[in-house]
């Protein structure tokens, strides 16, 4: 038979087997990490930009190597490891996006590759690849429909 808790039992239940959240320490970890990964884009674009290349380019250079990283670390299992020691530091946005797109690929890759990674791939990017593409096209029109 089931016992039945009121509400404070049951938060007392909850609080008494959840664990304690050490926020100061993920804070610190989070920072320190996304912190590293954004010097470490840091330092390509300063590569690139040292060889000669203008701005934009360094830029994009920049943007398709941390991809790049990105996507490897994950396939190789690196991603995760250090996403379980920084949590959100480990997000940053385009290593983070890089990781949310290869991630489901490879778990689903056991079911082929058309019904596997190709359909499953965007499983958790596609919402913000859709939102990101619609709201720039809003955004565009009304640029346009300003200036003219």
């Amino acid at each position: 038979m089931q016992k039945i808790f009121t509400k404070q039992e049951y938060q007392k239940y909850v609080d008494k087997k959840s664990p304690n959240s050490r926020l100061f320490r993920n804070l610190i970890r989070a920072f320190v990490v996304g912190g590293l990964i954004c010097t470490i884009g840091q330092f390509f674009f300063f590569i690139y930009s040292s060889m000669g290349f203008d701005a934009d380019l360094s830029a994009s250079l920049t943007g398709m190597t941390m991809i790049f990283l990105g996507a490897l670390f994950t396939g190789l299992n690196v991603y995760d490891e250090l996403g379980r020691y920084a949590g959100a530091g480990s997000i940053v946005p385009i290593t983070g996006f890089a990781n949310s797109i290869v991630s489901p690929a490879m778990e689903y890759k056991s079911e082929g590759y058309i019904l596997g990674v190709g359909a499953k791939m965007f499983l958790i990017a596609g919402p913000v690849i859709v939102y990101g593409v619609s709201v720039s096209v809003v955004a565009g029109i009304i640029h346009f429909i300003l200036k003219s």
